[in-house]
């Protein structure tokens, strides 16, 4: 009866105040029609009467009709500072994943985002949407959004609205139709209602939303049913209760008395059957050392346990087997004893504690440590100064001379010419003087500028291309002026020549006809002919009577691939070639799986399926995932399985990699051992003739790899294989493969390879380059080119699978996952610096701690925060510096806004990952350019490296 009664006040509790709520609700409602046309005098009409009557009401409504196409949206209404286009409020609809997505500026002065999900906003049927606005006037706010006339989704709790200008002036009101991002579909109304109640609201789009009398109804119903039946009902079924429980009691007192019968008649028999007058343990039938215990139960006595280190049942016991729990640093390294077991000393190059003892407990909870030695830092090597001292597993090696130094580890390693020992310096004043191998000088412009470096501009969009023309001698294309200065284009595509940049061009193909209505942006077609369903016209579509929205053409024959029957180009029909997409004409098939050798991930072992669960490109029926160096080769595949080196780069073809063969070409001459080290490493040259004596041959002096691109303009000058910055092979990996929170990415790969653009609000996805690298400098710029979402955008280097990576990542502004299963994730603003080692790949899991700001078990690790927590801005560029030293561990990043170094990461020290792909990374963002990207090879560790090491020895920290 106290419950009843609790739950009688409570009902009564909720009526009073919805009596008053009603009442208070009942105050005149101001309704303001949106899509009215109005002149300027007339919109600052509206403006000031809005302006004044929000700092008076509690509520604030907005109702709106319209149709969307599926998975379209954008805003419906806006009001915003015309000065520094701050967003006061913005309400808008993301159709791509059904949510409408509230921003508004908060009373301290920061942005806001509230998600608020339906599934059923962009269906491409006519819908009706209320959106409450609740408690203006409080120090918090609540949302309600009404759909089709039935509550979504609500949130309470929100921070307060920061207080609007009194000056109407400043205010820009921008409705779906005239934003920024605006509305795909058709839009019957918007209408803001001020003040008022929700009743009121609905009928502006005919929504009967009930009212007081079906309240009263409902709460008269629930307060007689608590008077009535209810409680009598209870009563007789508690009546039964204790009847049941009653005979449930007598029950067990009857077995009770049964099982303690039958125990006393087994004892009985016991002591008449066995008990014998002599002694049982004399003499003693137990295992030497255990205790014998004479009792009145056959056989007449009892064994302790067997002693520690053996196992039996007292009577008889054997020696345990320490070692089958592997307590030691191997297998081999393990000695079982008749008693106990210890281990072998850590092999050379490792140290660590003996490690002896006796039983299985002992073996699981204790294991040996066998630590590395490193030489390098203990000084323990026979390195010549100021070179590079390489740690490896149980060893160390010997590198090149340090930066600023040249020789070698014979002749040693002395300080080499610099820009500065030229007397002059030849470079612009926001240039700087760099020197290649064999003292090659040239110039190159600072971040933010742009030229040939003998002469620099402003670069505005950080896009490799000054704002204005530059008087180079030279006429080097970098000088000429930025065709679209504000936004990145770093091939400066122009379709119609008309001097105009495709990026910032509205008709980019000059028929008239506007880029987000042309369904040939880059094609002159007045008439978009379209013959298929997909959104590419006639004119453009590589398969006009085929949809095929990808437009992929890998022989790149004007063809699209789903309509060209050798898609390939390798003279061999689709239908005929074992790899259709890879041209090799001869069809080799070692394992006979029907699958070419060019394109199988398991070309020894039949497979056809071609499955590869962790898009590493090594097929599941043949990938080990055992690498020993941790450079992302599997040991089977691994030209140096002990050394890392990702780059797998062999330049004598001898099937040893360079990094673990001492002599590179096979000439002779050892690389850095006596008689050596070779002056041209990469290239036969018995002779050493070195005209210069620079310390480079002459067969080498100006190309070191022979691979024909002179090195001031290699991208890696010590490999052959790498000439240029080019991603257009890449790599799409999925990282939420499973489910429907979102759709895939989709790339687009422009200016040779060094600009690519992903267009859709997307799963978390990224783009990844088939070059992997051992050392590396990643630069590039990236620009979100919308004001719309807030949400991840970054890049990716030490790429080995889709669980093992490191990623560079940046939020715009806080905000918690919309799905909050396997966990709820909160991501923060600000640039990060993330460690993926994920134990369950792709799927919601890693989705969630990538979304996330800090460490999740077992998926990610948080190696470094920008401290001061702000977002990226929106249509603003900036360039990123990454160094990846990863056979050290090295890390650094570096990002610039215009010329200001705005986040440094400082050294950090990992080494998850020894080398990889490298890539670009987006979540659930739109419209990103990752413009004027270029990738150097460079295994020169930092001078910062050994001062970080210096600190950490002396306890500094970092």
């Amino acid at each position: 009866m106290r419950m009843e009664a609790r739950k009688l006040l409570s009902v009564l509790f909720s009526l009073c105040i919805t009596i008053c709520r009603h009442h208070s609700e009942s105050s005149e409602m101001k309704v303001i029609d949106m899509l009215e046309p109005r002149d300027a005098g007339g919109m600052a009409v509206v403006l000031k009467s809005l302006l004044g009557r929000l700092r008076d009401v509690q509520d604030l409504y907005l109702t709106s009709t319209f149709r969307l196409p599926p998975k379209l949206g954008g805003v419906l209404l806006g009001l915003y500072d015309k000065q520094g286009n701050r967003k006061y409020l913005e309400i808008a609809v993301i159709g791509k994943i059904n949510k409408v997505l509230v921003r508004y500026l908060r009373s301290d002065g920061k942005s806001h985002s509230v998600n608020l999900q339906n599934p059923a906003l962009s269906e491409g049927h006519a819908q009706s949407l209320i959106l409450r606005i609740g408690g203006l006037k409080q120090s918090h706010i609540s949302l309600e959004l009404y759909v089709n006339c039935r509550l979504a989704e609500s949130a309470q709790g929100l921070p307060a609205f920061a207080s609007l200008p009194s000056e109407a002036e400043s205010v820009d009101v921008r409705t779906g139709e005239k934003s920024y991002a605006r509305m795909q579909g058709s839009i019957e109304s918007i209408k803001l209602a001020l003040g008022g109640s929700l009743p009121k609201a609905g009928l502006l789009i005919d929504c009967p939303l009930q009212g007081d009398s079906a309240l009263h109804n409902a709460v008269t119903s629930d307060v007689n049913a608590i008077l009535g039946d209810h409680t009598k009902a209870l009563i007789g079924q508690l009546i039964i209760f204790n009847q049941i429980m009653g005979e449930l009691r007598e029950d067990i007192r009857e077995q009770t008395r049964e099982m303690s019968l039958i125990r006393n008649t087994i004892l009985e028999c016991q002591v008449c059957g066995f008990h014998e007058p002599q002694s049982r343990c004399q003499p003693s039938p137990c295992y030497k050392g255990v205790a014998c215990v004479e009792i009145m139960e056959y056989p007449g006595y009892r064994c302790g346990t067997c002693p520690e280190g053996l196992t039996g049942n007292g009577t008889h016991c054997q020696d345990i087997d320490e070692c089958v729990v592997q307590p030691c640093s191997s297998a081999e390294k393990c000695v079982n004893t008749a008693q106990g077991f210890h281990c072998e000393p850590c092999p050379p190059g490792f140290s660590g504690p003996a490690l002896r003892g006796v039983g299985l407990e002992f073996a699981k909870s204790h294991k040996q440590e066998c630590v590395d030695v490193d030489e390098c830092a203990a000084q323990i090597g026979a390195c010549v100064p100021n070179s590079v001292c390489i740690n490896t597993a149980g060893s160390f090696r010997c590198g090149q001379c340090n930066t600023g130094f040249v020789g070698n580890q014979t002749t040693g390693c002395f300080h080499r010419r610099t820009c500065a020992a030229l007397g002059y310096n030849p470079c612009d004043v926001n240039g700087h003087c760099v020197m290649e191998h064999g003292g090659d000088v040239f110039c190159v412009c600072n971040i933010g500028f742009a030229g040939n470096g003998i002469i620099c501009g402003a670069d505005s969009d950080l896009d490799g291309y000054p704002d204005d023309a530059l008087p180079c001698i030279d006429n080097d294309r970098h000088c000429r002026a930025d065709n679209c200065a504000s936004t990145p284009n770093s091939g400066q595509e122009d379709a119609d020549g008309d001097g105009l940049g495709d990026q910032c061009d509205d008709d980019a193909d000059g028929d008239g006809i506007k880029n987000v209505e042309d369904n040939c942006r880059l094609v002159p077609n007045k008439d978009q002919q379209n013959s298929d369903t997909d959104s590419f016209g006639d004119a453009c579509d590589n398969c006009p009577n085929a949809p095929n929205s990808d437009q992929l053409d890998a022989d790149g024959n004007g063809a699209g691939d789903i309509c060209d029957n050798d898609i390939d180009g390798d003279g061999i029909p689709n239908t005929l070639d074992n790899c259709p997409k890879i041209p090799n004409p001869m069809q080799m098939d070692r394992d006979g799986d029907g699958v070419g050798d060019v394109c199988d991930n398991c070309p020894e072992i039949n497979d056809p399926t071609q499955s590869d669960a962790d898009n590493d490109l090594v097929g599941d029926v043949c990938d080990t995932n055992q690498d020993r160096d941790g450079d992302g080769l599997q040991d089977t595949r691994d030209n140096c399985p002990e050394v890392p080196n990702s780059s797998q780069l062999d330049s004598d073809n001898d099937g040893v990699g360079d990094e673990c063969d001492d002599d590179d070409d096979n000439d002779g001459i050892p690389d850095t051992l006596p008689p050596g080290p070779d002056n041209c490493r990469l290239i036969p040259n018995p002779s050493q003739k070195d005209t210069d004596a620079n310390g480079v041959g002459d067969s080498c002096e100006s190309d070191f790899d022979n691979d024909k691109v002179d090195d001031l303009m290699d991208a890696c000058p010590e490999n052959s294989e790498v000439t240029m910055t080019d991603f257009r092979a890449f790599q799409t990996v999925i990282l939420d493969p499973e489910g429907d929170a979102q759709i895939d990415p989709s790339w687009v790969v422009l200016n040779k390879g060094m600009e690519i653009i992903q267009t859709m609000n997307s799963d978390p996805g990224l783009a990844v380059g088939y070059t992997a690298f051992n050392g590396v400098e990643f630069d590039g710029t990236f620009h979100v080119n919308t004001v719309t979402d807030d949400d991840h955008v970054g890049f990716v280097f030490g790429y080995q699978d889709s669980s093992s990576f490191y990623v560079v990542m940046w939020k715009q502004t806080g905000q918690t996952y919309w799905q909050d299963v396997p966990f709820r994730a909160t991501a923060q603003p600000g640039l990060q610096l993330k460690a993926v080692k994920s134990r369950t790949g792709p799927g919601a899991h890693l989705r969630n701690a990538m979304w996330h700001t800090g460490d999740t078990a077992g998926e990610v690790t948080l190696l470094w925060k920008d401290p001061r927590n702000v977002g990226w801005k929106d249509k603003t560029s900036y360039r990123w510096h990454l160094s990846h030293r990863p056979h050290v561990g090295y890390i650094r990043v570096k990002l610039y806004e215009s010329t200001t170094l705005i986040a440094d990461s400082g050294v950090v020290v990992n080494t998850l990952m020894r080398g990889g792909r490298l890539g670009v990374f987006c979540f659930s963002q739109e419209n990103i350019i990752w413009s004027n990207l270029g990738y150097r090879c460079n295994d020169t560790v930092p001078d910062d490296y050994y001062a970080y090491q210096r600190q950490m020895s002396l306890g500094l920290g970092a």
